[in-house]
């Protein structure tokens, strides 16, 4: 790395996102862009702002864990839309923005003025991401989306759980937070076409279809198969070993991904002849006889600590690892050495700690985490970038316009 390449800014310094989103999706794409540099405004309802700000405890200094973890980096200025004052200051925002994220139900900025159509007539550039829960089109489009729901209807429950109990969500709201991150992406690669030839676009993210595009190969196998997808536990739907199984002291998850790493496996536990078994020598075998191998296997592995497993794994070349409790993989030796938790400094709570952003770049590197704003911090400085004086900013202060 050179010296240059030291001093170089984030990647997106010198952009503006005009954030008016809320809860998790549309505040988590907001939060990539301004870990990547830009200079993200949060617009908020002065009467309580986004509604994770409440969602507690835990909270730090009247923030609750949920809001922190969505909203690093950001400026928050709090606005009444149903104002016209409210409104044509958010407008002067979005003429000088290059992205504006909203995830409003359908019709929800219309009648404040802010609907793409109204919006792009001020600033022909900007990029416009709406994020919802079935998208802006279709039969479901005026459906509200919440992320326990698109789980249940996109198909990640009826594969999630044991396979003889009932279907269960994920431990995070994954739906949302897939989303996010789809949506961080297209209005990168908007930007880039912005750039290119000048012209701004509408972006139409649904949960709904992130979630879908997130079932990854599971899909692919219905599609191919036209066979119902079904639930393996913890098992893996066509690599079989890949378990999370008991052992002497705990539980060790061994994933199998091909048939020397099997060999490898049944030599380290003295039966190099599961490997020589006709059911078990190919995947396709170990698919088929499953429930087979892992009565054999069951026993044999549960005959060692979790020490003798992670001892042992990585010198055979078999992947695997602890099931770790989030505040033992938070404090982790691996997520201190990558840089993933920092602590900065809070108005109200003194400190307190952050995830960093995953997001490695070696010659532009991202924006040292900033702490999430308390609700309306920015509106007067905000205000002042639009050239309004402070008598203007304590008259519409007065009149509730702002907060």
């Amino acid at each position: 790395m050179t010296d240059a390449s030291m001093t170089r800014p984030p990647p997106l310094t010198g952009r503006r996102v005009l954030d008016l989103s809320r809860v998790l999706a549309g505040p988590w794409c907001g939060q990539i862009l301004a870990d990547l540099g830009a200079e993200v405004i949060k617009v908020e309802n002065p009467k309580g702002g986004d509604d994770t700000r409440a969602w507690g405890p835990p909270f730090a200094g009247g923030e609750s864990a949920y809001y922190l973890s969505a909203n690093r980096g950001k400026r928050s200025i709090a606005v009444d839309l149903a104002s016209a004052e409210g409104q044509a200051i958010v407008l002067e925002l979005a003429a000088r923005a290059d992205i504006l994220i909203e995830n409003y139900k359908l019709g929800g900025l219309d009648r404040f003025g802010l609907d793409y159509a109204s919006v792009a007539k001020v600033n022909p550039r900007l990029i416009y991401c709406s994020i919802s829960g079935y998208g802006r089109t279709g039969p479901a489009a005026a459906r509200l989306g919440y992320d326990y729901v698109i789980q249940a209807e996109g198909g990640l429950m009826a594969i999630t759980g044991e396979t003889d109990g009932p279907p269960v969500r994920a431990g995070v709201a994954v739906a949302d937070l897939f989303t996010g991150m789809a949506a961080a992406q297209a209005c990168l690669a908007a930007l880039i076409a912005a750039d290119r030839d000048g012209l701004g676009q509408h972006i139409d993210m649904a949960l709904y279809d992130c979630q879908l595009a997130m079932l990854g190969n599971v899909a692919s196998d219905y599609l191919i198969s036209g066979n119902e997808a079904k639930r393996h536990g913890n098992g893996h739907p066509t690599v079989v070993p890949y378990e999370n199984l008991p052992t002497a002291d705990g539980r060790v998850v061994i994933a199998v991904g091909n048939d020397r790493q099997f060999a490898a496996l049944a030599t380290l536990l003295g039966r190099a002849d599961l490997a020589a078994d006709d059911r078990f020598t190919k995947n396709a075998g170990r698919i088929v006889n499953r429930e087979a191998l892992l009565v054999e296997l069951k026993p044999l592995v549960a005959e060692h600590t979790t020490g003798w497993w992670l001892e042992n794994l990585p010198k055979t070349g078999i992947p695997g690892g602890e099931v770790t409790p989030v505040s033992r993989a938070v404090d982790s030796e691996v997520s201190h050495a990558r840089g993933m938790v920092v602590e900065v400094p809070h108005p109200t709570a003194e400190t307190i700690r952050l995830m960093a952003s995953p997001l490695k770049l070696s010659g532009t590197p991202v924006r040292a985490p900033q702490t999430p704003p308390l609700l309306g911090q920015d509106s007067d400085a905000v205000l002042a970038e639009l050239g309004y004086d402070e008598a203007r900013i304590e008259r519409l202060r007065a009149s509730g316009a702002i907060a």
